[in-house]
């Protein structure tokens, strides 16, 4: 695990490349229908930084704004997913947080999920194994998080 140090990625086609560092805010299994739908899967893990921690090296994240102040990022040319990102200036008091799709990293082990989010929007026929723990919208320790500074 290099969770201190950081770790590179990009997308399938490698027209996008990206860094980030430090350890991680929060890494989770998330199976809410957005997260889903946008990725095309039934559950994706996610592993947040700071936005300063967060760096493109080549390429260009194709943005798209799935909610008022929720951005999507991926490859404008391959489709991979790679970013999702609260815009505190539409969303104010959240923190301005970036999720790192972790299948998109080089070595996608280096940050393992430690529990799962929305758990209750999971398809039916999707059960996990594992003993994280599971909630059925955030845990409340990101959703504090979350709402940092927040009136």
């Amino acid at each position: 695990m290099v969770e201190e140090d950081g770790q590179s990625g990009g997308c399938l086609c490698g027209a996008v490349r990206f860094q980030v560092s430090g350890p991680t805010l929060w890494h989770a299994l998330c199976y809410c229908e957005s997260c889903t739908r946008a990725a095309g899967a039934p559950v994706i893990a996610w592993a947040g930084f700071p936005s300063a921690k967060f760096e493109v090296l080549a390429g260009t994240l194709t943005i798209y704004e799935s909610s008022p102040g929720v951005r999507r990022g991926f490859c404008g040319r391959c489709g991979t997913t790679l970013t999702y990102q609260k815009n505190p200036a539409v969303l104010p008091g959240f923190q301005d947080d970036v999720y790192i799709s972790t299948r998109s990293l080089d070595e996608p082990g280096a940050y393992s999920p430690d529990e799962h989010v929305f758990h209750g929007e999971r398809v039916t026929w999707l059960e996990m194994g594992g003993d994280l723990p599971r909630h059925e919208t955030l845990s409340p320790e990101h959703a504090h998080r979350q709402l940092l500074g927040r009136t």
